[in-house]
């Protein structure tokens, strides 16, 4: 039958998952980082997604689509509910794209002896990050080796503090951060870029692989590379 059903561009799609969430027929998953409509009778052809969508996405489409089968959403649902387990993988509820803001939470509701987190996006790995997101836009980006937080006490304050924050370890992760970082460099407005690593060779790279994303992007941005030492000092 020809029916309204939503199309999803994945040339748009930057991956944040707000449709996957908006969604509650389940039509929509998270797979290599994009959306997808995963089985056309889950869609109600309602568009719940539509607005939720920062890159404007998804639009209907009028084309031969199955039914609306109420009957089987309900039975996934069920099933998915049997059967929940916590996420682990990229496209999980909890990698999900979004800005903070840190003067959301109420004063009150932070103890005083407590710091206040200046993290301001959310995922912080880099393998998690979606390459356009919006809070990319005129970002001042820090990109930091995951033991530089652990090692150096005031990190808040001094580095993540009105920047765009992305984490990784080149010993653990499998892959180059390289071409993931070139990408996100190239298709936004970066304003700064800065790198803090650990003192320990292998730290060497994560410097590696912002630099020559830096380079690779053809732009001029200030950037400067911060080491941290195992004791918790700034080396330069």
């Amino acid at each position: 039958m020809i029916r309204k059903i939503i199309h999803i561009d994945e040339e748009k799609c930057n991956g944040c998952g707000l449709c996957a969430a908006a969604c509650h027929e389940g039509a929509i998953g998270m797979i290599d980082g994009k959306a997808k409509l995963l089985r056309d009778d889950y869609c109600d052809g309602l568009g719940d997604c539509l607005p939720t969508c920062p890159t404007e996405a998804i639009t209907f489409v009028n084309r031969e689509a199955a039914a609306y089968d109420e009957a089987a959403v309900l039975a996934n649902k069920e099933k998915a509910a049997v059967h929940a387990a916590p996420p682990l993988a990229c496209g999980c509820p909890g990698s999900q794209s979004r800005k903070i803001e840190i003067s959301s939470a109420p004063q009150e509701s932070i103890p005083t002896s407590a710091v206040r987190s200046q993290l301001g996006q959310w995922p912080v790995q880099i393998k998690l990050a979606p390459v356009n997101a919006p809070y990319f836009d005129n970002a001042h980006l820090l990109i930091a080796a995951d033991c530089t937080a652990y090692a150096y006490g005031n990190f808040h304050q001094e580095f993540i503090r009105g920047k765009i924050t992305l984490i990784g370890c080149p010993k653990l992760d499998e892959g180059d951060y390289t071409e993931k970082l070139t990408e996100i460099i190239s298709n936004n407005n970066i304003k700064s870029l800065t790198i803090v690593r650990m003192e320990v060779p292998c730290c060497g790279g994560i410097e590696h692989a912002a630099v020559t994303a830096l380079k690779n992007s053809g732009k001029f941005i200030p950037w400067n590379v911060v080491t941290i030492s195992t004791d918790g000092r700034i080396l330069d």
